[in-house]
């Protein structure tokens, strides 16, 4: 059996925030769609595999309802899809479309039995409630049935960082109900879990395209492979997203330091295809103004989409403005002495540059 695993494409998402970059960020995600299935049908897949929130909600204009439906219909087998908690089977939901029925291969699973399919049995988890405390494979049994058993899921597996965890999902799920795979939908980045006996049967594909910053691994689909009923699933991850979200925290408290993140972004390849957060904290030196015009530059023209956070810049201790702005006095002399000796060159100078410093971290406090 060999089938495609794939979930959480949030046709219809905002992509706000990211200004006029929005546009194309949600107009790759049905690209994506298509190089999922472009992939499928090189693979020679039996089936398609969709663990709910193919949209991002149920209001989505009814046009990308049929633009989606048509990218899945070019599969050459048959796609199964769950609704997910973005896209619930609610009345006057996006599964009332006719375009669910246009096409003889989609199939929208809204019950809660088993369904054949090549080579098995799939026992689908549709999800009725956006919240919900139960786990949406309980229904599934241990026994009956021949042939490779494939879940499909929607939710939390047990134990990832929610304190209070939506459509909760048991970490042995697979185990109780016998399951050879369980394919998950909900968390946007690639991962598997393993069963007791160390084999892989529960995944989350990850959704097909990065939608935000702080994914860790997205943008791809699996390809799954299972020789028999008990056998060890073969799951490798086929990249489908185009777009790549970075965010970079750059120290560069050093003179020089602005200038090596200049050659750090100017290294990217296929810039126009990235979004970049870029957070700068450290001293900024009066000689590096011009850099730091040069590096927004940089940003602003160089990539699909980029944000440039410089709150973490102070002015450097070799400026002017911060020892004027002391008393009077013994503490502005002084840092008006290291400041000279700091800046001779002479041996002494990066102790008293270190001393400098000290002045001006105490200066702040003062303030």
């Amino acid at each position: 059996m060999r089938f495609v695993h794939t979930a959480d494409w949030q046709i219809g998402m905002k992509a706000e925030g990211i200004g006029s970059a929005g546009q194309k960020v949600r107009d790759e995600r049905l690209a994506a769609g298509r190089r999922v299935i472009d992939s499928a049908n090189q693979s020679g897949a039996h089936f398609v595999l969709i663990a709910g929130d193919l949209f991002e909600h149920n209001a989505v204009d009814r046009t990308l309802v049929q633009k989606t439906a048509d990218i899945l219909s070019r599969f050459h087998g048959p796609v199964y899809l769950i609704p997910g908690n973005h896209d619930p089977l609610v009345p006057g939901c996006v599964w009332d479309h006719p375009a669910w029925r246009s096409a003889d291969n989609l199939h929208v699973l809204t019950e809660e039995k088993p369904v054949e399919i090549s080579g098995g049995l799939l026992f689908p988890c549709p999800i009725r409630d956006k919240h919900s405390r139960r786990d949406p494979t309980t229904w599934i049994k241990g026994d009956g049935g021949e042939g490779i058993r494939v879940g499909i899921a929607h939710g939390n597996v047990s134990g990832l960082p929610q304190a209070d965890p939506d459509h909760p999902i048991a970490r042995d799920a697979t185990e109780r109900a016998r399951l050879d795979y369980l394919a998950l939908g909900h968390w946007h980045s690639t991962a598997t879990y393993t069963e007791s006996r160390g084999i892989i049967r529960m995944a989350y594909s990850g959704t097909h395209e990065t939608s935000q910053f702080g994914e860790r691994d997205s943008g791809n689909t699996l390809l799954i492979d299972i020789a028999g009923p008990g056998s060890p699933p073969n799951v490798v991850p086929i990249q489908t997203g185009r777009f790549r979200w970075h965010t970079l925290d750059q120290d560069v408290s050093v003179f020089g330091d602005l200038r090596k993140v200049r050659l750090i972004l100017e290294g990217f390849d296929q810039p126009d295809t990235r979004l970049l957060n870029l957070r700068l904290k450290g001293l900024l030196y009066v000689e590096e103004q011009a850099e730091l015009y040069h590096l927004e530059d940089l940003l602003a023209s160089r990539f699909l989409y980029a944000h440039l956070d410089a709150s973490g810049l102070l002015p450097s201790p070799q400026n002017n403005r911060w020892v004027e702005a002391l008393p009077a006095g013994a503490l502005q002399e002084a840092a008006l002495r290291l400041q000279h000796l700091a800046l001779s060159g002479q041996p002494d100078s990066s102790t008293a540059a270190r001393a400098l410093l000290e002045l001006y971290a105490l200066a702040g406090d003062m303030h």
